[in-house]
């Protein structure tokens, strides 16, 4: 019986390990610090959060800070105008297994 319970206990971690991978972005990838360019996938306004997808297909997961520049045209503009379908430029950093968003140009 101890066994049986240990192996349901077990699996209950691995299952919200798993669920808790998937809810915060587990699909998400870790780039070097540079520029990209991409498409906004999603918008998360309450968190001031972005997903962008490159070009090449990768997922860039980025929590604004209030450090990161917003530009469209030249022009500082709010979060608030984001979009998803937009195509923008971001600046990261890569610090450990984040993403900073130094800079988020807006191309269109």
């Amino acid at each position: 019986m101890k066994r049986i319970t240990n192996y349901l206990t077990s699996l209950s971690l691995a299952i919200l390990f798993s669920a808790a991978l998937t809810a915060c972005g587990g699909g998400t990838d870790v780039v070097d610090s540079g520029t990209y360019q991409g498409t906004i996938d999603e918008v998360e306004a309450d968190k001031t959060e972005i997903y962008v997808k490159t070009a090449d297909n990768k997922t860039l997961e980025l929590y604004f800070t209030d450090q990161t520049t917003l530009t469209r045209n030249g022009e500082a503009v709010e979060f608030n105008v984001l979009q998803e379908g937009m195509k923008v430029e971001v600046e990261v950093e890569k610090v450990g297994q984040r993403l900073d968003p130094i800079a988020v140009r807006v191309l269109e």
